[in-house]
């Protein structure tokens, strides 16, 4: 598992073909029809599909003991490698912005968009999933800096699609046990992290955004579908738009804050490292306390690590025994199709969202900064979704040209 989670770039489909080699073909730690059920299950769900799909590899082999090994062992590399990063960000004095990295902001939204792409081609393919997508994309950029837009409009999305007579599945069988320790587990957790972080921020506690940190990553594990390209923009909604928001200036919250050029350097460095997309929060975790000592900042990246993973831990563990009972859910596979489709709206209007933000930013720099940037955004849509050359040569070629016009070389 260790040399799998060194070796995973580029995102969940390469993590995918790793697995069936290491997982299926040399350990035969299970069947290749056995790994196909477990990918398409963790579609399913929200929260970091790999992840859990290699925490079920885990659990089929040694229970749920060795399924919290596997999943501890294969986020480490990445948290650890992140979290060094986003020290190395913290301590350089350029003005909020490492110049050498500047081009990861537009790659990291050409990634966005190539990945949009691709969900399109899967999830939108009905006149009402059309509907949705558009609808939701411009709900999204126009109301991207409120909080409820986007689980509201997943929600919605859902319900409109449950007007459909769609064939369900109506085969599989019901399931021998359930981890109701799990669901238990991870209802309290969400119940506690919610009042402590409300509670943390009005009486000032001195670690409260520790408090805040961990609440606000677990309600992205437990509520993000899709993945890391959706997580993204969520988090660029809860730590860059939100503080900024009118709402929170008036009544002066001290909510959790990370500055965009650092926040967009962060989702481009961590497409060149191997392992799970969703260690980008043990950045921000750090990132959210850069004005804070270094031990602090460390604090930070590990409450936002456990807080991200530990909710996909507990739902596919909780879960999974029902796999074959939820088959017979209509309710639940007509939702599906609306979030699936919203979630691609979704990608669309933070992505134009971002590009708007770079905009402003744009309009005092150079002829030659401008057009390297629309290059950088295009080349890296194209590469990715059309050539699907891997997105770490992509991440590390955007490095080097960033360190050539900085003249570091």
């Amino acid at each position: 598992m260790l040399q799998h989670s060194l070796t995973a770039f580029g995102g969940p489909q390469v993590a995918m073909a790793l697995m069936q080699y290491r997982f299926v073909e040399k350990r035969r730690d299970l069947t290749a029809q056995e790994l196909v059920e477990y990918s398409a299950f963790c579609q399913l769900l929200p929260g970091a599909s790999s992840t859990q799909t290699i925490v079920l590899v885990g659990f089929k082999r040694g229970g749920v003991v060795l399924a919290l090994l596997t999943l501890l062992v294969w986020m480490l590399p990445a948290v650890c490698i992140m979290t060094c990063l986003a020290l190395l960000v913290s301590y350089f004095s350029w003005s909020g912005e490492i110049k050498a990295l500047s081009l990861l902001q537009p790659m990291s939204i050409g990634f966005i968009i190539s990945a949009a792409l691709l969900l399109f081609q899967k999830s939108v393919n009905s006149i009402i999933t059309r509907w949705i997508f558009v609808i939701t994309a411009i709900i999204t950029f126009i109301g991207f800096n409120t909080p409820w837009t986007i689980p509201t409009i997943i929600i919605l999305a859902g319900v409109v699609t449950n007007f459909s007579d769609k064939r369900i599945p109506t085969d599989g069988t019901a399931p021998k046990s359930i981890q109701w320790r799990a669901l238990v587990l991870f209802v309290l957790l969400f119940i506690a992290a919610g009042f402590l972080s409300e509670r943390a921020t009005k009486q000032n506690w001195e670690s409260r955004k520790l408090f805040n940190l961990f609440e606000n990553n677990y309600r992205f594990g437990s509520m993000v579908f899709g993945g890391g390209d959706v997580l993204i923009p969520i988090m660029y909604e809860q730590f860059v738009t939100r503080p900024a928001s009118k709402r929170i200036q008036e009544n002066k919250r001290d909510v959790v804050k990370i500055d965009r050029a650092n926040f967009l350097t962060g989702t481009g460095l961590v497409r060149a490292v191997p392992g799970p997309i969703f260690s980008i929060s043990s950045y921000m975790g750090a990132m959210a306390l850069k004005d804070k000592s270094m031990s602090t900042q460390l604090s930070g990246a590990l409450v936002a690590s456990l807080g991200i993973f530990l909710p996909s831990f507990l739902i596919v563990l909780f879960f999974f025994p029902i796999w074959q009972y939820l088959k017979k859910y209509a309710i639940f596979y007509r939702s599906l199709e609306g979030v699936y489709a919203a979630i691609v709206g979704i990608m669309i209007g933070a992505s134009l969202y971002l590009i708007k933000d770079i905009a402003v930013d744009l309009k005092s720099a150079t002829a030659v900064s401008v057009s390297m940037y629309v290059v950088i955004f295009f080349l890296s849509t194209y590469l990715l979704y059309k050539q699907k050359l891997a997105p770490q040569w992509i991440a590390f070629s955007c490095i080097v040209i960033g360190l050539l016009m900085s003249g570091w070389f």
